[in-house]
C-alpha cells in the first residue's frame, strides 16, 4: 500500500474521530471499510492490500500527541486559532506535524508536500496555500521542534 493511500485513510479517520468520537481503532476501520467497498472519495488503492496496522499507527500517534501537536500549531498560526480551522484542514496539519516530529521514517519536506495535497484534494480553494503557509514556517525549525517533544 502507498503511503498516500494510508496518509488519506488517517485523515478521513481523524476526521471520524472528530465528528463521530469514535475510537481510533472503530475509525479506522469505517475508513478502510468504505475505501475497500464504497470507495466514494476515489482512492487510488489498485488492488493493494490495505495496511490497517500503519494506518492505526498513524491515527493513533496523531490522537494521543493531539494536545501537544495543537499547542505548537497554535504558536505557527498567525491570527488563526484551531477552532477556526475547517475541520480537514485541522487533521491534515494535525498529521503533518505528527509526522514530521514524532517519525523519523519520512523526510518532512515529503510530510509537507503530501500534506499540501491532501489539504487540496480534500479541503477548500485555498487550503493548499494555507497548509503550506503553517508548515512552511514549522519546517525551517523542524530539528529543533523534534527535541522539544516527547512521544506520549
Amino acid at each position: 500500500m502507498k503511503r498516500r493511500v494510508a496518509r488519506e485513510l488517517a485523515v478521513q479517520s481523524l476526521y471520524q474521530i472528530q465528528m463521530n468520537e469514535a475510537a481510533p481503532q472503530e475509525a479506522v476501520q469505517i475508513a478502510v471499510h468504505e475505501a475497500e467497498n464504497d470507495n466514494e472519495t476515489q482512492l487510488d488503492i489498485k488492488g493493494d492490500k490495505i495496511n490497517s496496522a500503519y494506518i492505526l499507527e498513524l491515527v493513533e500517534g496523531t490522537y494521543s500527541n493531539k494536545v501537544r501537536i495543537d499547542e505548537l500549531l497554535e504558536e505557527y498560526l498567525k491570527g488563526w486559532a484551531m477552532d477556526r480551522l475547517s475541520r480537514i484542514d485541522r487533521e491534515v496539519l494535525r498529521l503533518a506535524v505528527y509526522e514530521m516530529l514524532y517519525r523519523d521514517d519520512v523526510p518532512p519536506k515529503v510530510v509537507v508536500n503530501e500534506a499540501i495535497d491532501l489539504a487540496k484534494h480534500y479541503g477548500t480553494d485555498e487550503s493548499g496555500k494555507f497548509v503550506n503557509g503553517v508548515l512552511g514556517k514549522m519546517i525551517k525549525e523542524v530539528e529543533d521542534l523534534k527535541s522539544k517533544v516527547t512521544p506520549t
